[in-house]
């Protein structure tokens, strides 16, 4: 849906675009008519316009932040829970980096069928790390990532977008004190929902709506944090906090000014945290 949502932004949704991922369409094989249906007929619907919002929002200051790192030096990308993330098939920086893929063992393997089907290449520099965030402790996703290739000795960017709201609060604090144990100067990226008493209005309606979709398959929303609560987890896991982005921040104030239907909303923040020296 994430993916589609990307896709659907392209088709549906005014120039300029908040974030293009020219790939999407094509990771969402022969579901692509369908689901791109539903933006195409009922785009404006709050669950559809609200999925898009997000969708483009996060990914669009993750890779502005990845831009801006490389610059500097950074050269490894992990991507926790990757799902159909197109960014090491599609992006210029993709040449730049080391990228690790990480997600469930039976998502990457319908990922990795998907893409055979589709006959889309995936770069040399792009590694699959299959780990479930639930079962797995800490120190395995460490391990798996180092077996992989990755080196713990240089920084690099992790991304988790899409992921917390799904985990108990101890799965998503394993996650984090195995990013703090990185090089210092790596960054965490992470995206959390706000609880009912932080939302707009906006924000809410599209909460009760998807939390009732996604509880019906099997993946209820289980973790809600305040500023305070997940100012206080990065803390508890040994990361420093940067800053917190909300989905109207992400873009600059003039990008708002749309006929289309994205609005941004209070429900989802992105978290931004480092590593610091020890």
């Amino acid at each position: 849906m994430a993916a589609a949502a990307r896709a659907a932004h392209l088709l549906v949704d005014d120039t300029p675009s908040i974030f293009a991922d020219t790939m999407a369409q094509t990771f969402l094989g022969e579901r692509a008519d369908e689901l791109l249906g539903y933006h195409r007929s009922y785009g404006g619907h709050p669950v559809l316009s609200g999925a898009r919002t997000t969708a483009v929002t996060r990914s669009r200051y993750t890779e502005d932040r990845l831009s801006e790192l490389v610059a500097h030096g950074i050269d490894q990308y992990v991507i926790l829970g990757a799902g159909l993330d197109s960014f090491a098939c599609r992006s210029e920086l993709a040449g730049q980096v080391r990228v690790f893929e990480v997600d469930q063992p039976s998502t990457q393997d319908w990922k990795r069928a998907l893409l055979a089907a589709t006959g889309t290449k995936v770069p040399s520099s792009t590694v699959f790390v299959p780990i479930d965030f639930e079962q797995e402790s800490t120190r395995s996703l460490t391990d798996h990532l180092v077996l992989a290739g990755f080196d713990r000795s240089r920084p690099a960017l992790v991304s988790w977008l899409g992921v917390t709201m799904y985990l108990t609060r101890e799965a998503i604090g394993q996650t984090l004190a195995a990013v703090s144990g990185f090089a210092p100067g790596t960054e965490i990226v992470v995206e959390y929902l706000l609880p009912a008493e932080s939302r707009d209005e906006a924000g809410q309606s599209y909460a009760e709506l998807v939390m009732a979709a996604t509880a019906e398959q099997g993946e209820p929303w289980q973790t809600f944090l305040s500023f305070e609560q997940m100012d206080d987890l990065l803390l508890e896991h040994r990361l420093q906090p940067v800053e917190y982005v909300r989905q109207r921040e992400t873009i600059d104030p003039a990008g708002w000014e749309r006929t289309d239907s994205l609005r941004p909303f209070e429900l989802s923040v992105l978290a931004r945290a480092s590593v610091p020296a020890r």
